[in-house]
């Protein structure tokens, strides 16, 4: 893989990797990611791309240092407006020569910035923002071009952000400093992330006092040293009264010899461009590595919280399973409804004497008035759905209090407010759910009751009196192997036990009771896991993929070993 293809890959990785979750340090890596992706937007891939390419040379400085007086004065004539007013210079100027005009009038660089030509507006105001200004001039040597940026310091936020961007844009960085403020902080910022890009610099200290041009260019040149930027060039210029807006010639005449030199030798611009390309790629190591660190934290923080969504819906499966197979459901309304399902608490008492006494008193009852089975249905499903519904409202609060405490969650809930509620059809679905499970046990029932051994008692027992009583027993035992009893509802469920073998056997109650408990479960769990569904999409809508800082480490490593 080429060195250009290899970073091309590196970029997609860095577009992919969005860091949108708002976590610890997140912002701060945005932005470098940001940035990141601008120098390989407009400098990086640009310059792979076409290394013949004309140097660009980025004029930078703090507020009121003179830059666009600088760049004026240089070309000869006004083409980047200057002024009293603060931020003077809003959006970028880019001066070439008239035979350089297609390798800037395209997207090559700055691909983020529209194409402006003409002169400056009268009124001191530049091209509106998000726009780079074209002025051709032979006053620039062919191979070279100027671009006046806007403040490094500036009060406005976003010409802060494109002086940034332009400076990491350029071959070669023209600092622009004054007497007074060679020292301030932020330029040094970002003349030692220079350094450490081993981008090109060029320094102009300008209004420098005529007595103290030595002694200021003597320590600047000293705190030059200290930041391993010794080679940079210093150019002076005292404090002279302008002439038509324009410093005069002899005060510019250091840093226009130097560009045309510049402009003039192919070999000393390849150097440049090597240099600076250099720099950029080798510090690509450092800067992509603090992006995986945050991309990995990214993936950690979306799997804790989609790891909490589902620890708290395993823990509903878990205690609907236990509500299912502890007697909870045979208390109550259950209770009541099964008692007039099959007589009179006598029942109760008589059942446990035989089998046929069972079934005898149970079929009496059955040829008498309609015993009341669709009420005592109807409690077992109003039961059974309650159990559901109030652990999925249980899963629901616990996600919503885990994702409140965990990194980013408060973001995605903010962003998907339904997500503190249930489904609105959630009731409904759930009574569909048990409906259905009713509609399973009847069958199953059928099915058991083809053996014609079976079929006479089936017949007298009824397929729904039975399916009620192998539910009613689902409800209360533990595999189907051992009921617990419970007071009064364990008796009921061994009531229910002993009516089913009467017609079915021990082996078969058993087998249909664990049957019936699966399928009743098999159920929930589809549903939790629909509702659990809608956490893991709002997450995904957010954007972190799993496995983001392994690929862009891969696409990093891929880069290194091409260089």
């Amino acid at each position: 893989m080429t060195l250009l293809s290899s970073v091309t890959e590196l970029r997609r990785e860095l577009e992919d990797a969005t860091l949108p979750l708002e976590i610890p340090g997140s912002a701060i890596a945005r932005q470098h990611r940001t940035r990141l992706l601008d120098q390989l937007d407009d400098y990086v891939i640009p310059r792979l791309s076409s290394m013949d390419a004309p140097v660009l040379a980025v004029v930078g400085g703090s507020t009121g240092a003179g830059k666009s007086t600088l760049v004026n004065s240089l070309v000869g004539r006004e083409v980047s407006q200057p002024g009293v007013l603060r931020p003077t210079t809003r959006s970028p100027v880019l001066i070439h020569h008239p035979a350089d005009a297609a390798w800037f009038a395209g997207q090559r660089i700055l691909p983020g910035l529209a194409r402006v030509t003409g002169a400056s507006s009268a009124s001191g105001a530049e091209t509106s923002a998000g726009s780079v200004r074209l002025v051709a001039t032979e006053a620039v040597g062919q191979g070279l071009a100027l671009l006046d940026a806007p403040d490094i310091d500036s009060i406005v936020a976003a010409n802060r952000d494109l002086a940034a961007q332009l400076l990491a844009a350029a071959d070669l960085w023209i600092f622009v400093t004054t007497a007074a403020r060679y020292a301030d902080a932020v330029p040094w910022d970002l003349l030692r992330e220079a350094g450490e890009r081993g981008t090109s610099i060029a320094i102009v200290l300008d209004r420098v006092p005529a007595p103290v041009v030595e002694e200021i260019s003597t320590h600047l040149q000293e705190m030059l040293d200290e930041q391993g930027l010794g080679r940079a060039p210093i150019f002076a210029v005292t404090e002279s009264p302008l002439e038509q807006g324009l410093l005069p010639a002899a005060q510019t005449a250091g840093p226009r010899r130097w560009l045309d030199d510049l402009a003039g030798d192919a070999q000393a611009r390849a150097a440049v461009v090597r240099q600076t390309l250099r720099g950029a790629l080798e510090s690509l190591d450092p800067r992509v590595a603090s992006l995986v660190a945050a991309a990995v934290e990214q993936s950690a923080a979306a799997a804790e919280l989609i790891n909490s969504a589902r620890s708290a819906y395993r823990g509903a499966l878990s205690s609907v399973r236990d509500g299912m197979q502890d007697g909870t459901l045979l208390r109550g309304e259950v209770l009541a409804r099964w008692q007039e399902f099959v007589g009179t608490g006598e029942f109760f008492r008589q059942v446990e004497s035989t089998v046929s006494r069972v079934r005898d008193r149970v079929t009496s009852f059955f040829r008498g008035e309609p015993p009341p089975a669709e009420q005592f249905g109807d409690a077992l499903q109003s039961g059974a759905a309650v159990l559901i519904e109030n652990h999925a409202e249980i899963a629901i609060a616990a996600t919503i209090r885990s994702w409140r405490s965990l990194p980013g969650g408060a973001q995605v809930l903010a962003m998907h407010p339904t997500l503190t509620e249930s489904s609105g059809d959630l009731d409904e679905r759930i009574e569909r759910l048990v409906r259905s499970w009713q509609g399973d046990i009847f069958d199953m029932v059928r099915e058991e009751g083809k053996d014609r051994r079976v079929t006479a008692r089936l017949m007298a027992y009824g397929v729904n009196g039975l399916g009620l009583a192998l539910m009613l027993v689902a409800f209360a035992s533990t595999a189907g192997l051992a009921l617990i009893e419970v007071g009064i509802a364990g008796g009921t469920a061994v009531a229910g036990q002993k009516v089913l073998e009467a017609v079915f056997g021990d082996q078969a109650v058993r087998d249909l009771a664990q049957k019936a408990r699966e399928r009743l479960f098999e159920r929930v769990e589809d549903l939790y896991a629909t509702e659990l569904e809608r956490f893991e999409d709002a997450l995904r809508a957010v954007g972190v993929a799993p496995d983001q800082g392994e690929a862009l480490a891969r696409a990093a490593a891929v880069v290194k070993a091409a260089r």
